[in-house]
């Protein structure tokens, strides 16, 4: 379990990140289009995952809008950017946003995803939804870097992050 604050009141996940060097957990989460998509998916590419608790909120929306112009550079490598929000919701976000170089994924069959991640919120008003963080992967699914946001309100380190995407 990591303690984590929103807007300085602590709140806990439910684990820890998986370890840098470890083979991801594998996952189901659901695309704009409704199909499930796993870490299969993506095998070959580094990926970057980039967990936020609501794409409708500001400090999300911009974090999802900054990876996306760094996506758009990208040719070897995916980003995904994965929350709690239905399909609809992320899809709207992203068209109001011009987001196009992302991949947005939903974990609205199951929390499964930010329990095996360790990123579960399990108290304080958001519980529930993913703790604001970014797991890297290499072209085989393991783990190259990982960051928990411990304020939730505040944005992820992009540099840091992109940098192993290279």
């Amino acid at each position: 379990m990591a303690q984590i604050t929103f807007k300085g009141k602590p709140m806990h996940t439910t684990g820890e990140l998986p370890k840098v060097g470890s083979q991801a957990p594998d996952f189901v989460l659901v695309g704009s289009d409704l199909k499930d998509h796993s870490l299969k998916d993506f095998k070959g590419k580094k990926t970057l995952l980039s967990m936020v608790p609501s794409l409708d909120t500001p400090t999300c929306s911009l974090s999802a809008k900054k990876f996306n112009a760094s996506a758009a550079k990208l040719t070897h490598a995916t980003v995904l950017c994965i929350s709690a929000d239905l399909p609809f919701a992320q899809k709207r976000v992203c068209g109001a946003e011009k987001m196009t170089n992302i991949l947005t994924l939903s974990m609205m069959r199951s929390k499964k995803f930010a329990e095996d991640y360790g990123i579960l919120i399990k108290d304080g008003p958001l519980a529930g939804l993913c703790a604001r963080s970014i797991v890297v992967l290499d072209e085989n699914g393991r783990v190259l870097y990982t960051q928990l946001v411990t304020e939730i309100s505040e944005e992820p380190d992009y540099e840091t992050a992109l940098r192993h995407l290279s």
